[in-house]
């Protein structure tokens, strides 16, 4: 029975994807010759920027918006999507997940820059995300609300059952600890997280995923250490795999870009409409600055952390067998001797709980968007907490396959917001540009921007900052 529901789920899913990752690809390149290859000219002003405090020195900061995305971002497809990228594609595969990457950078600026410019205020803190932009820039309320629910069931519940899932398998295998204990553990960590709204779910982002990827990239680098005279033919192999004339002939080069680009765009969810959600919340001067900081955490994500696994596994072996986490461990286990295996449970609570964290916001943002209710926040945080209990203790691929279909749809739903708003986006990219430019720190006012309407929260008393020269 399972079986058939999942063959069901899986028509419109294997359609949706089939052109999902042209589409996204499509429109990042769109918007990397609409703004000129900003991903490339403002790269090194993203690292000034992400070191900004909040504005009045209070509320969610640039950093701590970058660790919230990056919390959600950064997950165990770090580990597992890579790997199978690998297994099915080869080595040439990271070369265009690089790719992608680099054209998504770009999707990424323009959808964090309008969930900065449509963000409303909640208490002291603020919310956005697409839903708001969609309802606010688009007076589409009903696509945003459709965009709430799918974002709320994938992410925040289907997601967070998978990544509890991740959790207990890892540490089964590595300790032998019973999955209902697992469970119980997790289910009491998420609740007192999850419980304590906004400002606790980014004091343990910050607190996670700074260790979690310092960890990972040292392991990382001593690989590559210790393997240093085997790099320079490693990169020589990616890039020939890539468009190998063994790849053309034999009719796979298009298989290859295509799981190359599937799995950099699961892992950096760049124009898919998660990451919004997190820039939104971020106190700043300008909306371009969050624009900027979340296409930095694209940068991140597939350059640093991908690329980290991409490296474990490839210097292992560049034609490795197996499923994902299997090919992971196997080049851990190569490259680390007998403690890879705690290594590799310690890594996968750490991803996969930042993510449940990430995942959570990004839910009780879309929550309060449909209705501000402490009734209804409380029983999606319940559901959450029943969802963690279920992955530990489930197996559950319907539910995985769901996940994908949800996140198909609202990725397609995200981008045709995106493009009917670009000419916006483009606005305030060209204010900030214009700012920079006189050599100071940018502001945005309002004021300034008479056409644009529904921008209330850059309207208040107070909200821009004195103006500066930038440093």
């Amino acid at each position: 029975m399972e079986a058939f529901i999942s063959e069901i789920i899986n028509v419109p899913n294997d359609f949706i994807w089939k052109y999902l990752v042209y589409i996204l690809v499509g429109i990042g390149l769109f918007f990397t010759f609409r703004f000129r290859f900003i991903q490339f000219r403002y790269f090194i002003e993203m690292f000034r920027i992400v070191g900004e405090k909040p504005q009045g020195n209070k509320g969610v900061s640039s950093m701590q918006a970058f660790f919230i995305s990056a919390a959600s971002r950064v997950g165990t497809g770090n580990l597992t999507g890579v790997a199978l990228a690998i297994a099915t594609g080869g080595p040439g595969a990271v070369f265009w997940m690089w790719i992608v990457a680099i054209v998504g950078m770009a999707s990424s600026f323009v959808e964090s820059t309008l969930a900065q410019l449509y963000k409303v205020r909640s208490g002291e803190d603020f919310r956005g995300g697409p839903a708001y932009y969609m309802a606010k820039g688009l007076g589409a309320r009903w696509l945003g609300i459709l965009f709430a629910v799918l974002i709320t069931v994938s992410f925040g519940l289907i997601f967070n059952a998978v990544q509890s899932n991740t959790i207990s398998v890892a540490f089964d295998e590595a300790f032998h600890v019973n999955k209902t204990v697992i469970a119980i553990i997790l289910a009491v960590l998420t609740a007192f997280i999850i419980f304590g709204g906004l400002k606790r779910v980014v004091s343990v982002s910050q607190l996670i995923v700074p260790v979690m990827a310092g960890m990972y990239i040292l392991i990382a680098l001593y690989v590559v250490i210790v393997n240093i005279t085997a790099v320079p033919e490693l990169l020589v192999t990616i890039v020939k795999n890539a468009f190998g004339l063994e790849q053309i002939v034999g009719g796979s080069l298009g298989s290859i870009i295509i799981i190359g680009a599937q799995r950099g765009l699961f892992s950096n969810e760049a124009g898919m409409g998660s990451a919004p959600n997190a820039a939104a919340t971020a106190h700043v001067s300008h909306p371009a600055k969050q624009g900027f900081i979340q296409t930095l955490g694209v940068f991140f994500d597939t350059f640093i952390v991908c690329t980290s696994t991409a490296f474990i596994i490839l210097l292992y072996s560049v034609t490795p067998k197996g499923d994902g986490i299997q090919v992971t461990q196997a080049a851990l286990q190569h490259h680390l001797g007998g403690w890879a295996p705690t290594f590799i449970a310690i890594a996968m609570f750490l991803f996969a709980f930042s993510s449940v964290v990430g995942n959570y916001y990004y839910g009780e943002t879309n929550i309060e968007f449909i209705k501000t209710s402490k009734t209804w926040l409380n029983i999606y945080r319940v559901f959450v907490i029943v969802m963690v209990v279920y992955g530990c203790l489930a197996d559950f691929q319907i539910v995985w396959d769901m996940a994908n279909l949800f996140m198909g749809l609202l990725a397609l739903i995200n981008l045709v917001a995106i493009l009917l708003l670009s000419n916006v986006a483009y606005k305030i990219y060209k204010d900030y540009a214009a700012q920079r430019k006189k050599g100071l720190d940018p502001v945005f006012k309002a004021e300034n921007a008479p056409e644009l309407k529904h921008i209330e929260t850059w309207a208040e008393e107070g909200t821009s900052p004195e103006r500066k020269t930038a440093n």
